[in-house]
């Protein structure tokens, strides 16, 4: 990921899980996965510290999550969370801009940030012995942060720059980018991560104040230790820089939108000036993460569809019927309503139509049909080799707990989802897909280039 870039949160999603297969004993069999022996407590002030000691390499990773990302973007201004996390970086009563990279690049360590639909995340991995300089530094750009015209300008011109980047030089980042604003009619979600340029123009330096004012606050995060520390040195250092941040007396905002369920489905046609070929997506509505029987299930049949050139779209839309280059299916939970999509990058000279059939062909067929034990064990094998790769690092190990916290709504998930991944069976995707897929209302996005727009639909061989 190129430094604090953050594209179009699909376009990320979607290339999920890459890591080889290891086969389980048997089909019958599962991996007894040894639980994260975190530590949870929380700060008079309202932070909550999450820690996992591990000394298997002489690292520690140090994240804070705070609880905000682009639903809660002022109104009017899409981009806004996202803009917030690069002023971050920016100087503080104590520090000059950039000197995260000094503080971690020139030891040998990173720094990085993301913004989500639900969080913002800054993340640090350093040797050991620099722990210390990276609690105090996170503690002085929460607490002592420099917020002026200068610094505002001049992040707000690299944000707009990352927005024609990744959207508007991206032959499909409008596509990508037109999921959530399609997809949600109610909910903030429907606002992008990435923003507009035109509400980016719109902000005001008093805009970025009064948004730190309002979720940059200690009762509002949570810092993550992950690595090679002493427990009790790391409990002293979080009380002497943390400790003495006052928690606001007012109320953290809340978003409180619910997004009604579709009633009918829904078309509609994006035109792009940059694309070579056509394109399609399908979404549906799915419950939040914190639903952790369905949304398992539901990574489980997005994976069955997707996962590598022997899942069921690739063999279905690029292999035998040649209708794409490229097709996948994600599902996407949030912290509210998420999204399951599906997509296909289309092969010349077929169009969005021929696509959506027979992607819903194959999510109906996956929907109703024996799946062959074998099938659902590799892809089961895949996601959870990914999973546990990914735990053998410290900065893995805080994101699986931020991931666990946060947007799944249990820390404690962080050691029982991996159990109920592997005993998710063929009814259970056969469940969560006539119940939230086949059985519900989608909306589609036809993906054209702006020459294949202007045809006739008859002449496109569309289907509106």
């Amino acid at each position: 990921m190129t430094k604090r870039l953050r594209t179009a949160s699909l376009l990320v999603s979607l290339g999920v899980l890459a890591a080889t297969a290891i086969p389980l004993p048997s089909a019958a069999a599962e991996l007894a996965v040894p639980p994260i022996a975190y530590h949870q407590r929380t700060l008079p002030n309202g932070l909550q510290v999450l820690s996992v000691e591990d000394h298997a390499s002489p690292n520690v990773a140090v994240q804070m999550w705070y609880h905000v990302g682009s639903k809660d973007d002022p109104q009017g201004r899409s981009g806004f969370a996202h803009l917030f996390e690069h002023l971050m970086f920016k100087s503080t009563k104590h520090m000059h801009a950039e000197q995260f990279d000094r503080l971690t690049e020139d030891v040998g360590g990173a720094n990085n940030a993301s913004t989500g639909d639900d969080v913002t995340n800054y993340f640090e991995i350093v040797p050991s012995n620099h722990l210390q300089t990276l609690l105090w530094a996170e503690a002085e750009r929460l607490s002592n942060l420099n917020v002026d015209e200068k610094n505002f300008k001049s992040e707000r011109a690299v944000v707009e720059e990352e927005y024609r980047q990744s959207v508007l030089a991206n032959p499909y980042g409008k596509l990508f980018n037109a999921i959530d604003p399609k997809s949600y009619t109610v909910h903030p979600y429907q606002r992008p991560t990435i923003g507009s340029i035109e509400d980016l123009e719109a902000a005001s330096l008093q805009n970025v104040i009064d948004f730190h004012g309002t979720f940059y606050r200690p009762d509002n995060a949570t810092l993550i230790v992950a690595g090679d520390f002493d427990p009790k040195q790391l409990n002293a250092w979080v009380d002497q820089y943390f400790g003495g941040i006052a928690k606001p007396a007012t109320p953290i905002p809340q978003v409180t939108a619910k997004e009604p369920a579709r009633s009918k489905d829904q078309h509609y046609t994006v035109t792009s000036e940059t694309a070579p070929l056509p394109g399609v997506a399908i979404t549906w509505l799915i419950p939040p993460a914190s639903d952790s029987a369905d949304s398992i299930a539901l990574k489980v049949a997005a994976a069955l569809l997707s996962q590598g050139e022997s899942s069921r779209l690739y063999q279905s839309l690029v292999y035998r019927h040649q209708v794409a280059q490229e097709a996948g299916a994600d599902a996407d939970s949030r912290v509210g309503p998420g999204l399951f999509t599906a997509y296909a990058i289309l092969a010349s000279g077929h169009q969005p139509a021929e696509a959506a059939k027979l992607l819903h062909e194959e999510i109906i067929w996956l929907a109703t049909q024996p799946i062959p034990d074998a099938e659902l064990d590799k892809v089961k094998t895949q996601l959870l080799t990914s999973a546990l790769k990914q735990r053998q690092t410290a900065e893995g190990l805080a994101f699986a707990l931020g991931q666990a916290s946060l947007i799944d709504g249990n820390v404690e998930r962080v050691n029982t989802d991996l159990d109920a991944l592997q005993k998710v069976s063929e009814k259970d995707v056969h469940r969560v897909l006539q119940k939230y897929v086949t059985g519900a209302h989608s909306v589609t996005i036809d993906y054209l280039p702006q020459a294949a727009a202007a045809k006739p639909a008859a002449a496109q061989g569309a289907v509106k």
